[in-house]
């Protein structure tokens, strides 16, 4: 089967929660989300390295690090202890911890993950800097 359109992650997350738990089987499974075998064992090996079921869509240029679950995990609990550190000084702090080897485009990226906006740095830069 050849898709076009994109399928929606919900839909695969649904597919691997009836198949981990045995509810239904895989041929049943895939008639009815109505995507490959291929595709499903795909997000599903996703899901069990990293803890997703498809790669985010990236518009930035160049050759970004990808994070493995630990590093993603890691700088999530950074910015949830502190939401007012700002991103440079995220990234200074990834240049101290060197066994973590992430670029500054990554860490916003995983920002935008975290569902943290420019606006809302913007507004937490603004409230740390008055004169701005």
């Amino acid at each position: 089967m050849v898709a076009c359109e994109r399928i929606f992650n919900d839909i695969k997350l649904a597919a691997i929660c009836l198949y981990e738990n045995g509810l239904l089987d895989l041929d049943d499974i895939l008639a009815c989300v109505g995507f490959s075998r291929r595709t499903f064992f795909h997000a599903l090996r996703l899901w069990r390295r990293e803890g997703i079921v498809s790669k985010c869509k990236s518009y930035h240029v160049g050759c970004p690090h990808a994070l493995n679950m630990e590093d993603h995990q890691y700088l999530l609990a950074l910015v949830n202890h502190n939401l007012e550190w700002f991103l440079d000084e995220l990234c200074d702090l990834m240049d101290e911890n060197w066994h973590i080897a992430i670029h500054f485009t990554t860490i916003h990226r995983e920002l935008e993950c975290a569902s943290i906006s420019v606006k809302d740095l913007q507004i937490i830069a603004q409230e740390q800097n008055p004169d701005c």
